[in-house]
């Protein structure tokens, strides 16, 4: 059975697996299903639609699954959704989705969000990301594989943030952030080169940095039309899966990027 502590409210509507814990005064209401091996900290709270998978820690004093700040909001059936192995920090706020946004807020797997993290509604974060204290999404933004997001950043509404991007503490980022590059900056927010360190950290091979870093060279330092830049680094490294991804990256913003 499930260990859970005598001031703890779990709605008898909830699915815990077997060696859930949940600690003191936590609330977990109707709708909820939490999966093997995840604690649920102190005066944490669960509510709405939400299912949380396998050996995530939520520290305590968080509030998940709760309705969207959006005015559009009527209490639609909406979803969050989150995978397995993230800790979750004080007072982290995760919401729901909307109905016009899709209907579902999505988190993966081995995300670090420190204390005060925001993530809003119809937000999709992948796996392997790190989220500063204070780190905030807006709703509608997606938050690519290995990101970090430095403290006190806030990023708009319906921007992207690239794999592995590193964003510097405090930064405002209003359009795109590049994958594998390096962010910071308040209005307006610029780059600083491809985060080389980082992806050395990560085992990146030598041989791939150095392709990014040419890309990087043509896209932002070239001075040539973006246009004109893509179909360069296309021609001149379409071998490199990453410098090919980070074209397409460039590609699909709606946005625009920031440069």
């Amino acid at each position: 059975m499930p260990e859970i502590h005598p001031t703890a409210i779990v709605s008898s509507e909830a699915i815990l697996a077997y060696d859930v814990v949940v600690d003191a005064y936590a609330i977990i209401g109707p709708g909820v299903s939490i999966g093997a091996g995840t604690h649920i900290g102190p005066f944490t709270r669960i509510e709405g639609v939400v299912t949380i998978g396998e050996r995530n820690h939520i520290i305590g004093q968080s509030s998940i699954g709760t309705p969207p700040q959006d005015l559009k909001f009527k209490g639609e059936r909406t979803e969050l959704v989150i995978a397995n192995d993230n800790t979750i920090r004080e007072f982290c706020t995760l919401n729901r989705g909307t109905a016009g946004g899709g209907g579902i807020t999505t988190i993966g797997s081995h995300n670090f969000f420190m204390a005060y993290s925001h993530v809003a509604h119809d937000c999709h974060i992948g796996d392997h990301t790190i989220f500063a204290n204070n780190a905030t999404l807006a709703g509608h933004v997606d938050v690519g594989d290995c990101a970090t997001i430095g403290a006190f950043t806030a990023i708009h509404q319906f921007c992207r943030v690239g794999e592995h991007a590193f964003i510097g503490g405090g930064s405002i980022c209003t359009q795109d952030v590049l994958p594998f590059v390096k962010t910071v900056g308040n209005r307006p927010a610029k780059t600083y080169g491809i985060n080389t360190i980082g992806l050395q950290r990560k085992g990146i091979e030598p041989e791939t940095i150095e392709a990014l870093q040419r890309a990087y060279r043509i896209l932002v330092r070239s001075k040539l039309k973006l246009v004109d830049a893509l179909a360069r680094i296309d021609d001149e490294l379409g071998n490199y899966p990453e410098a090919r991804y980070l074209a397409e990256f460039v590609r699909g913003a709606k946005r625009g990027i920031i440069r």
